[in-house]
């Protein structure tokens, strides 16, 4: 892995939750931003579901640089300009997209693409992407189907972020793994908490997710 890679998979590890954010508001992301700084993560993803992504992202990155932001649901070559052009350091897709892969090279973001297969890892692999989302992850078959992709693939040094149905009651099954670098999640930031602008519930799930991550050792 390149150097830059390996200080964002440094930083992803040492926390090991990647917050999933939907924004209504770009207004919203500073008292967020501040809301998880304040509970200890320093890591970000700020989805492009709506339209106020971009300005959130570009917010975020000019007020709070000492957040890891990364831009989610990214789905085509316009949208990583947007979010390299926002200040975001890397980008994820629930899905794969080689034409999207590729395009992160040429705007200097890092990729981390949306796997569930052996097929898709291995596309993945062959496009030098190392760090992988294992979406949906439940859906998917949870820990068994990660445990099934560790058998073939672990020696390649890949690492996966399982998103998709993972909360506080099933997080450490996923982050026993070895190959499990974070999970992704939305319950610590979910939109109805945002819009009602509870910033303490979502400061003091996050310091129960941050707990508990750092108790869990991988296998």
């Amino acid at each position: 892995m390149s150097d830059k890679i390996n200080a964002i998979l440094e930083r992803i590890t040492r926390k090991r939750i990647v917050p999933v954010i939907v924004l209504d508001h770009e207004e919203q992301a500073e008292p967020l931003a501040e809301a998880l700084l304040r509970a200890g993560l320093d890591i970000m993803e700020v989805t492009f579901r709506t339209a106020a992504a971009e300005a959130s992202i570009r917010r975020i990155a000019k007020n709070f640089p000492e957040i890891l932001l990364g831009a989610g649901t990214v789905l085509d070559a316009e949208l990583l300009k947007r979010a390299a052009g926002a200040g975001a350091c890397y980008a994820l897709a629930p899905g794969l997209n080689e034409a999207v892969v590729k395009a992160a090279c040429q705007v200097g973001l890092m990729m981390f693409p949306g796997v569930m297969t052996p097929s898709e890892v291995e596309m993945a692999l062959s496009l030098d992407c190392r760090i992988l989302k294992f979406f949906p992850a439940e859906a998917a078959g949870g820990v068994g189907m990660l445990k099934a992709l560790e058998g073939p693939y672990a020696h390649t040094g890949v690492k996966f972020i399982p998103t998709g149905g993972i909360g506080l009651n099933n997080m450490a099954s996923y982050l026993e793994r070895p190959t499990v670098a974070a999970i992704g999640g939305s319950w610590i930031v979910e939109k109805k908490l945002i819009a009602a602008k509870d910033w303490k519930t979502i400061e003091q799930l996050t310091r129960e997710a941050l707990a508990l991550a750092a108790a869990v050792k991988p296998g």
